[in-house]
């Protein structure tokens, strides 16, 4: 029997002994919260970003593992999916599903070891990753993410053009779904998106909740918390255990425009991070009006 043959009597039989997901495996409730899911992993604010932020996104994954195979993050999959695999073995992982979750970088790791014995072809059904099963941190490299960010979904098949009406039909939709997004390079994870008549840049950030408010708080106090001429700071939402602030810019300009502003934004935010002193009157009210403003992704 091939080597191929064996893996596909292994994943019938492994399908066949598991039968229907149970309540218990996907029920959100019977599993701890994790607070910072993408903890400890190289580019955890782009996970969050691409988790998110991104309708249609790319970046390669390295195993420690299983330095062999090719596998590619993207923010969503055919039907949803957490992972697929091509023919020639080519593995996809999704950074968003349908099912949310209370670990989903847990759920990620257990997909991309699913997919590495799935056969090729393969679309797999969303499945909870065990509570103590394999993190992203203990499978992956050191590698930080290098993210491409694709204007559709044609990474989802080799030849588009080449595929039957459903499956371009399929793809079609999806790509209706798709706005114009930019990752800008002066920093980390900060994305300029137009999701409608408005663009934002919306920035997942690392640095600690309380820490960061009291810098927001302080810079808005200051009059300095924008981004240049016809922006302004529209408030904060968190995600995964992170902060990210939120600025409306103008739709007529260019994402390039906001290149030096975001890494002079991070430049003031890291000086103010480095006062020790308590907010004043003013800080203390910047604050809440920052806390107040909890944005709405639409």
């Amino acid at each position: 029997m091939s080597k191929k043959s064996q893996r596909r009597k292994k994943n019938a039989e492994r399908h066949a002994a598991q039968g229907a997901p149970t309540r218990e495996r996907v029920k959100r409730e019977d599993r701890p919260i994790v607070p910072r899911p993408f903890d400890g992993v190289p580019s955890e604010t782009d996970w969050i970003a691409l988790r998110e932020l991104v309708p249609s996104a790319t970046a390669p994954l390295h195993l420690r593992d299983h330095s062999d195979r090719t596998v590619t993050l993207a923010t969503v999959l055919p039907m949803a999916v957490p992972a697929m695999v091509r023919e020639g073995g080519e593995i996809f992982v999704a950074a968003q599903t349908t099912v949310p979750s209370n670990d989903p970088g847990r759920d990620i790791a257990h997909a991309i070891l699913r997919a590495l014995e799935a056969d090729e072809g393969e679309l797999l059904p969303i499945e909870t990753a065990p509570v103590d099963g394999p993190t992203l941190a203990d499978i992956l490299t050191d590698d930080p993410l290098e993210v491409t960010v694709h204007d559709d979904f044609a990474f989802w098949v080799e030849d588009a053009e080449s595929q039957p009406a459903d499956v371009r039909a399929s793809l079609e939709r999806a790509n209706e779904t798709v706005f114009p997004t930019k990752r800008l390079s002066s920093v980390e994870a900060a994305y300029w998106c137009a999701p409608g008549p408005k663009a934002h840049v919306r920035w997942p950030m690392s640095y600690d909740e309380d820490q960061l408010l009291d810098a927001l708080a302080r810079l808005s106090a200051a009059g300095e918390l924008n981004l240049g001429p016809d922006t302004r700071f529209a408030g904060q939402f968190r995600a995964h255990g992170l902060l990210v602030p939120v600025w409306d810019v103008s739709i007529d300009a260019h994402p390039d425009e906001f290149e030096e502003p975001v890494a002079a934004m991070q430049r003031k935010i890291e000086d103010v991070l480095a006062a020790d002193e308590p907010l004043d009157e003013a800080g203390r009210r910047a604050r809440a009006g920052i806390i107040g403003r909890q944005v709405t992704l639409r």
